[in-house]
């Protein structure tokens, strides 16, 4: 039982820290409208996916496994997809300027030739057709991971605690937080700044350090989480 956690937890973390990895981030260069991607730090827009995530497999508490996972895979891509979306009518409509990235001359998924429509002195502006893609990749597996610890964890104490389902709710979404929290400032910590998705040079250069790095911080913080539930099963 307690194995099964651990695997999972593991598993589950490390998928978050990749997921990361295909968020495209722009940070403050990103608000001026100097760098595509969304407008703000990889940790807090992963946190913002992983509440949605977590919330959208705990409606599901009661289903199989693998539905609870989908739905927080779902619920993290939905919520991803609205910020890109209007993030990019901001701008737009806003700013008024074009969805484009220096980082690559055609979009490789529409073709569109972007680098006439580049501003003079940035790096891009908005989310370009393939940075949203990536950032519903990094969602999905966000996602997954996430919603893989919750329920790993869920299921676990509901089997073995005579708490409310309330109470079991909160402790699994307290803690896959937590863990999600951790992971995701990790994999910021590796990206360094802003990064426009998988076809992004720095993606290539940041995903195999940022995946081993992830893996091994899931491992860590795994081995802990099994000994606290474990104290608070047996304790």
């Amino acid at each position: 039982m307690l194995l099964e956690l651990l695997i999972s937890l593991i598993i589950g973390a490390t998928l978050i820290g990749i997921g990361v990895h295909f968020i495209p981030v722009g940070g403050a260069p990103a608000a001026l409208s100097t760098s595509a991607g969304i407008p703000t730090g990889a940790p807090m827009i992963t946190v913002g996916m992983g509440i949605t995530g977590i919330l959208a497999a705990s409606s599901v508490i009661g289903q199989s496994d693998l539905i609870m996972v989908l739905y927080g895979a779902v619920g993290s891509m939905i919520m991803i997809s609205v910020t890109m979306f209007f993030s990019n009518i901001i701008h737009v409509f806003g700013v008024g300027v074009p969805l484009a990235s220096s980082n690559f001359e055609k979009d490789p998924l529409t073709g569109f030739n972007q680098e006439g429509y580049v501003s003079p002195g940035t790096t891009g502006h908005g989310i370009p057709t393939i940075s949203f893609v990536s950032g519903l990749i990094g969602a999905f597996l966000g996602g997954v991971g996430g919603s893989l610890a919750f329920s790993s964890i869920y299921i676990v104490l509901s089997n073995n605690l005579q708490y409310s389902l309330v109470v079991n709710v909160t402790i699994a979404t307290i803690f896959s937080l937590l863990l999600f929290f951790i992971v995701a400032v990790m994999a910021s910590y590796n990206i360094g700044g802003t990064i426009q998705g998988f076809y992004d040079e720095k993606f290539r250069k940041k995903i195999l350090p940022g995946t081993v790095s992830c893996f091994l911080i899931s491992v860590i913080l795994s081995i802990i989480y099994v000994f606290v539930i474990w104290g608070l099963i047996y304790g």
